[in-house]
């Protein structure tokens, strides 16, 4: 690494040594002490079980039925359409079994048993109840257990950040199939009602994939007030097509029965194993359930589920498997069997209508796991455009929205068929359930001190599903199940890789640092020309002198009358309320430390912390300020803490990450860059 000299302009000159610890090049924030990699955090906030997630107080009736119709259209819409190929993967796919009542009843009793336990109670009842600060998902449960005081720590904590890392990045797996699988099955209808459609149903698929990925630059705030009752109309349609079989054959209703699950195993072994892979399917949008917790409060999703979902699904599902006994020919598509042929065109409009809704759902859900990934420090900067002023979590990034259609296209002209995809859909869930519940349990025993034994109990219950769920769709790992675990782990290995690059950085800067004392002493002792005007400069930590403002004076000698060192740091929480948003600390010499602490769900605005700034009586114009960035250029000359091609990877992703301008919201014409060299 090439060290700066000593900045001229007289005796007593600081040394060319930076204090700051920099979570990425060019004034990314760092993530605050409560980070997800930290064991512990001074001054957090006590956790508690469920805590902020209720909305703060008692709900009117009518606002709680509002929220839980929309909760139909966000948080149900992906398990919402999984009656549309479930079923007909046990008995119409690549690893179909033979229709037979003990088949179908056993198939049956699986769905049951896993919408009863792995979603009823293990999300709804149990899970839901943990959140951060309102939200939920893997990042929070990882939040929750780095800030409390007896969470894990050493190998134990990196072991747990990585699992948790993997999950995450198994979701944007589950992002790129769910649109492209949910689209195609719906659209295979058309083949239900008009066998000539067939070569038609891939374009139309694709027709309508574009059009969804293309209005999410326009944003969904307005149409998203359409997404519940049209969910509701799809769920209708599943309890009133489903009810017509199960009055007609009302035996099948005995299939939830367990024992009938035991004999499907016991009489079909390894098939009924492989056969296990498929009926996962059913529950494949357990983990949005609970993601989507910040969005809506639990009495809303609890409400839904119990009340308009699980008995529309189960009544869906009866059906299938009712019509399946008595027309064995309906297997290649039951759910289009049970409507009558006059229905059937309008039956594919609803079911395309609730699979663009289910789509969107997890579109908008990946776009929210980037959005907390970058500001957790696993992802750099990536443009983030907000649709509405006034609707929370209304957001897109183009360049994910980009990378999602042309993988759903690239899907969808290589798979053909639902069928195909479903042999890769399911892998990914399964493993981030799994991970799911393991973070559960330290943060029920670490960060909310439960009982370990009842709490190892609770947990081994939900593994046994999940663990199986898993072992089985490790089967179907040829069949396209390897797409989704080569996504994770590319995933992965982009975030630690970040990571890792942003701790080398780090330590790098740590070796040049000089303390604010030493710098104040220096400037006293030098007296240099100061001239009027205002200076900020971004400061990745809250702590020493930027680099930037050392290589400013070392080359210029002179120094504004007003300089600001800007910390943005990022909180464990979702958000951070404005009132504690800003602190400022006067320095001396007109210098000033402000440090504004933003949630992982926000996104920084330094033109807005300097306008929080005045609450402390440090008036700034935004507009006349002159910003100073250091732009790194990085080199892989460092010492060995990662491998070369990790290191290649971290300078790619470092040189083509957003511009910080445009991240921090800096008018353009107000910035000053400063070129520096820095090995890793």
């Amino acid at each position: 690494m090439k060290r700066p000299r000593k900045p001229g302009g007289g005796a007593g000159a600081p040394k060319a040594r930076d204090g700051s610890s920099p979570s990425e090049p060019s004034g990314r924030p760092a993530p605050a002490k409560a980070s997800p990699g930290a064991a512990g955090s001074e001054g957090a906030a006590p956790l508690a079980l469920g805590e902020a997630a209720e909305g703060g107080g008692a709900m009117s009736r009518g606002a709680l039925a509002a929220m839980s119709l929309a909760a139909l259209g966000v948080v149900y819409g992906d398990i919402g359409t999984s009656p549309l190929y479930a079923v007909r993967e046990c008995f119409h796919g690549l690893h179909r079994i033979a229709i037979s009542p003990g088949n179908v009843h056993g198939v049956l009793s699986l769905i049951f048993w896993s919408l009863a336990v792995v979603v009823t109670i293990k999300y709804v009842v149990f899970i839901l109840r943990v959140d951060n600060k309102g939200e939920g998902g893997i990042f929070a449960l990882m939040a929750l257990l780095s800030r409390s005081r007896d969470g894990l720590a050493g190998r134990s904590m990196k072991a747990v950040v990585l699992a948790g890392i993997f999950g995450a990045a198994l979701l944007y797996g589950d992002g790129i199939i769910t649109p492209a699988i949910s689209v195609l099955s719906a659209v295979e209808g058309l083949e239900v009602a008009t066998p000539g459609a067939t070569r038609y149903v891939v374009p139309i698929t694709c027709a309508v994939l574009a059009g969804l990925f293309f209005i999410q630059r326009r944003g969904t705030a307005r149409i998203g007030k359409v997404f519940g009752p049209v969910m509701l109309l799809w769920f209708s349609a599943l309890s009133l097509l489903g009810l017509a079989e199960v009055v007609k054959s009302p035996e099948i209703l005995t299939a939830v029965n367990p024992l009938h699950a035991v004999r499907f195993f016991v009489e079909n072994r390894m098939h009924g194993i492989v056969v296990l892979g498929s009926v996962v399917l059913c529950i494949t949008g357990g983990e949005a359930l609970y993601a989507d917790l910040g969005h809506f409060n639990r009495p809303s999703i609890r409400l839904s589920w119990t009340a308009v979902v699980w008995p529309a699904l189960l009544l869906n599902y009866f059906g299938q498997g009712a019509i399946l006994l008595s027309r064995p020919e309906t297997a290649v598509n039951p759910f289009y069997a049970l409507a009558p042929r006059s229905l059937l065109i309008p039956l594919v409009v609803l079911a395309t209508a609730a699979t663009v809704i289910a789509s969107q759902a997890m579109i908008s859900g990946v776009y929210s796991l980037t959005q907390q990934a970058m500001q957790l420090g696993f992802l750099p900067r990536l443009r983030i455009v907000h649709t509405s002023s006034h609707v929370r979590g209304q957001i897109y990034l183009p360049f994910v929205n980009a990378l999602l259609f042309t993988a759903c296209v690239i899907l969808v002209l290589a798979f053909k068929n639902s069928s195909g995809l479903a042999g890769a859909y399911g892998l990914a869930v399964t493993a981030t359930m799994g991970i799911t519940s393991i973070l559960f349990f330290f943060v029920l025993t670490r960060a909310l001190h439960r009982s370990q034994w009842r709490a190892a109990v609770l947990v081994g219950l939900f593994l046994l599903f999940d663990l199986s769920y898993f072992g089985a769709n490790l089967l179907k790992l040829f069949d396209g199940g390897w797409l989704t675990l080569a996504v994770g782990a590319a995933l992965t290995a982009l975030m630690t890789s970040w990571r890792d690059g942003r701790a080398a950085l780090a330590e790098s800067f740590a070796r040049e640092r000089v303390t604010e004392e030493e710098f104040l002493d220096s400037i006293e002792a030098s007296r240099p020309v100061r001239i009027p005007g205002t200076a900020v400069f971004m400061s990745v930590s809250p702590q020493g002198v930027p680099v930037a403002l050392l290589h400013h004076y070392r080359f210029n000698h002179v120094l504004p009358q007003r300089i600001l060192f800007v910390s943005l740091l990022t909180a464990d929480s979702p958000t951070v309320p404005e009132n504690e948003r800003v602190t400022v600390r006067v320095l001396g010499q007109g210098f000033y430390r402000v440090i504004a602490r933003m949630g992982y769900m926000e996104t920084p605005r330094v033109p807005h912390v300097l306008q929080l700034a005045a609450r402390h009586g440090l008036f700034v114009d935004p507009d006349s300020a002159t910003y100073y960035l250091g732009r790194e250029s990085l080199l892989t000359t460092g010492a060995a803490r990662m491998s070369h091609w990790r290191k290649s990877l971290f300078v790619f992703m470092a040189r083509n990450a957003q511009n910080p301008m445009s991240f921090f919201g800096i008018p353009p014409n107000r910035v000053v860059e400063l070129g520096i060299q820095l090995s890793v």
